[in-house]
């Protein structure tokens, strides 16, 4: 869906902005420190996640505002809104048609993908950036990609907590975790090996030119049923691309 309204309430230095975009391409112009990548951040919380500078969410209130911010949209039929009181600054709260709801579920209604400059590192650096920056783009064409991400952390972070505390941990507990994040870590799996294969078929698709032509592909675990849970914790983790 594309936004057909944007309204923009003590977000950084918006107090109060309303814009209404038209169809095909939007460029945003004017001088520097006017507010053009605050509205694309605004843009980029329409997803589950930290947005595209991945700031903490009292830092986007505006300074000498009310100390809350919100980010409103229109998309056809559909209005969703996130943003956040000055008496909780760091408590997200999502809105789908005047309903609350979880963050993850902004991903079923629409798809952002942003490269900024301070991206360029992307594939210099660790996988880590690489693999979050394919979760984004997997989080476009599978919305439930963000649930089975946040759950598998979950059982991973309770199943670190058991293992680190003095007392043996409790084997049935210890398999019930682990079970589950072998459930999530398959999910996960396919739906990123899914998207790759899709943007590995569009760039074969493409006419030939006189530049080389990328391949894509993802190395790591695929889904063997013996691989024992604590390699897929760190295979799902060191995936490449």
């Amino acid at each position: 869906m594309a936004v057909s309204r944007l309204v923009l309430t003590d977000f950084r230095n918006h107090a109060d902005a309303v814009l209404t975009p038209g169809a095909g391409f939007v460029v945003l112009a004017g001088e520097n420190g006017a507010g053009k990548t605050n509205i694309l951040e605004a843009l980029s919380l329409l997803a589950p996640g930290r947005g595209l500078r991945r700031a903490t969410l009292s830092e986007m209130a505006r300074q000498g505002g009310s100390g809350g911010f919100g980010v409103a949209a229109a998309l056809d039929d559909v209005d969703i809104g996130t943003g956040i009181q000055p008496d909780a600054p760091e408590r997200r709260i999502v809105r789908i048609n005047g309903a609350q709801a979880a963050a993850t579920a902004l991903a079923e209604w629409v798809g952002v993908l942003w490269l900024t400059p301070a991206m360029d590192r992307l594939f210099v650096e660790g996988p880590g950036e690489r693999r979050r920056f394919l979760d984004r783009l997997t989080l476009a064409l599978v919305p439930g990609h963000a649930h089975e991400s946040t759950r598998y952390e979950a059982a991973m972070r309770q199943r670190n907590r058991l293992l680190a505390e003095d007392a043996p941990a409790d084997p049935d507990w210890l398999e019930a975790l682990e079970a589950r994040m072998a459930e999530h870590g398959a999910a996960i799996d396919s739906a990123r090996r899914e998207t790759t294969a899709l943007l590995a078929e569009r760039l074969a698709a493409q006419p030939e030119s006189v530049f080389a032509r990328a391949g894509l592909a993802i190395d790591g675990w695929q889904g063997d049923a013996a691989t024992t849970a604590r390699e897929r914790e760190e295979e799902v983790g060191e995936q490449t691309v």
